[in-house]
């Protein structure tokens, strides 16, 4: 295997635009543009992201193309945005459902779910390997334990009408650690494998992936997931706790996986 044929996958949750200095947006905004440049990753799924972020994104990182809708429909609330380096992939669809029990309906709401819950996916077309996969990503609930049970099993539902030959990769914000519920729904019920248990190497396996922007070590545990189902495996995976002069570039640590997708 040549190092053009493993494929970088990021999750990272950016934050909002919400907070004051010394964490705003704009302060953080070009640490993340330096982090995403240094570590290089061929495909991104991004929670929290509002349009504006998103739009000052595709300036930050102009190699990349991106695919996305916010939750509450149209450039209103957070975007799931999957980011994908323009010169190696070709998106062949995309779609988005809501995690409810009216997936199809924009902006719906079920189980006690804390505010609107959503997931984005594309098929994509990698030219370097001639192979196609898909990329998901979501962000679950913040409140409920049942609607991030059940909105995992709403992805799991959803997935079962890709083609079922080809790898699916699912990037998120879980709002809960490995090994839970909802952790061992998309295991179990879904037969996905989590990269993180998968990986010949793991890095700063001790570290927590919710820092808060003020927590070094992440926090207690993995919240932030990388997933897969399908003919793929894992050489690497890490947790990215860059803290440059002291400053967190967002209150999550992203995870980043290298992955051969032997589909």
């Amino acid at each position: 295997m040549s190092a053009s044929d493993q494929l970088r996958v990021m999750t990272y949750n950016l934050r909002n635009n919400s907070d004051v200095p010394p964490n705003s947006w704009d302060e953080r905004k070009g640490l993340i543009q330096e982090l995403i440049q240094r570590e290089n990753p061929d495909i991104i799924g991004t929670q929290e992201g509002l349009y504006p972020q998103v739009k000052d994104m595709e300036d930050l990182l102009p190699n990349y193309g991106w695919i996305g809708l916010g939750r509450d429909g149209g450039s209103n609330g957070e975007f799931m945005t999957i980011y994908y380096k323009k010169s190696r992939f070709d998106v062949l669809e995309y779609n988005h459902f809501w995690l409810s029990e009216k997936p199809e309906t924009m902006g719906s709401i079920s189980w006690d779910s804390g505010c609107t819950r959503m997931a984005t996916w594309a098929r994509l077309f990698d030219k370097v390997t001639k192979k196609s996969f898909y990329h998901l990503n979501t962000h679950l609930d913040h409140v409920s334990e049942e609607a991030r049970i059940k909105g995992a099993e709403v992805i799991i539902q959803k997935v079962e009408n890709f083609n079922s030959k080809l790898p699916i990769i699912v990037t998120g914000d879980f709002n809960t650690v490995a090994g839970l519920e909802t952790h061992q729904t998309f295991i179990n019920q879904g037969e996905f494998v989590d990269t993180w248990e998968d990986a010949t190497e793991r890095i700063n396996e001790e570290l927590g992936t919710f820092n808060g922007f003020q927590n070094p070590s992440g926090g207690e545990g993995r919240i932030d997931w990388i997933l897969y189902r399908g003919n793929v495996n894992t050489e690497s995976v890490k947790i990215v706790n860059d803290l440059p002069d002291g400053r967190f570039p967002s209150d999550h640590f992203p995870v980043i996986a290298d992955l051969t997708n032997h589909g």
